[in-house]
Formats: C-alpha cells, sequence, structure tokens
C-alpha cells in the first residue's frame, strides 16, 4: 500500500510508488549480450568425417584367432590359457606371417578392466596383426 505524505494538492512532492526496472533492463541486456556472445563459441567444432560402421555377423573362419579376457583379466587362446603377454606376442607373431594373415576375435568379459584388453590389442599390434575385432552380444530386444 502506498501512502501519500503531504498535502493532497502539492503535486510536485507526490510519493512515486512505481519500482525503477531501468537497472533491471541494463542488466538483462548485459546478460542478452553475453549469452549472445558466448554461445557461438561453445557450439564450435571441428570438421571431421567419422566413420560409418555396422554391426555385421561373425565369419568364423578356421584360421581366425579367438581371444577371451576374463573378469580377472586372465588371456585365453581358444580355451588355453596364455601366461604372460610375451608368450601372446610370440604366439601371434607366429600367426602374423601366414598368408593369408588371421583376424584376431577378442572377446572380453563385461566386467574385465579396459587396462586387460588394451594389453591385448598393444600384443596384436606388436606382432604385426592387421586385423582386431570385438566380438559383444547384441542386447536384448525389447
Amino acid at each position: 500500500m502506498a501512502m501519500a505524505v503531504g498535502a493532497p494538492d502539492d503535486d510536485e512532492d507526490a510519493m512515486n510508488s512505481t519500482i525503477n526496472t531501468t537497472p533491471l533492463v541494463d542488466v538483462m541486456l548485459v546478460l542478452l549480450i553475453i549469452f549472445l556472445i558466448t554461445i557461438p563459441v561453445v557450439t564450435q567444432s571441428i570438421a571431421l568425417t567419422l566413420p560409418k560402421e555396422r554391426n555385421v555377423p561373425t565369419q568364423t573362419k578356421p584360421e581366425n584367432v579367438l581371444l577371451a579376457i576374463s573378469k580377472d583379466g586372465d588371456i585365453y587362446w581358444n580355451t588355453r590359457r596364455v601366461p604372460d603377454i610375451e608368450t601372446l606376442v610370440s604366439e601371434l607373431k607366429k600367426e602374423a606371417v601366414k598368408e593369408p594373415q588371421p583376424e584376431v576375435h577378442i572377446r572380453g568379459d563385461q566386467d574385465a578392466r579396459y587396462e586387460s584388453v588394451g594389453r591385448v590389442v598393444v600384443a596384436c599390434q606388436r606382432a604385426g596383426i592387421a586385423k582386431v575385432g570385438f566380438i559383444t552380444e547384441p542386447p536384448p530386444n525389447p
């Protein structure tokens, strides 16, 4: 509620009971300018051509190498446990010289550490294997 102080006929000294919105408008305009300047900087990105991949069924060939990694980080060549990475590299080097070079398919346990899978991929690279693939299960259909 507003209350007028003074004589009712005194128009010059009448109290203004409205809110001065000029500072509010100034702040809002400054914020608008800041957002207009910063949004294009945030949305910029480098133009890339991303690879187009599709899931294809695994073509099981007898010459393919199937490596499995358990959740504990143990490495298995088919069903035989490989004791260490150096043994794996030496066995993969024997396979890498064959013509045509076999593909390596890696099956990693869902709970396996990325480090364990990464060591196997590096071992394939050290052995000179050109094709390394990962075997996954498709998601269940709802």
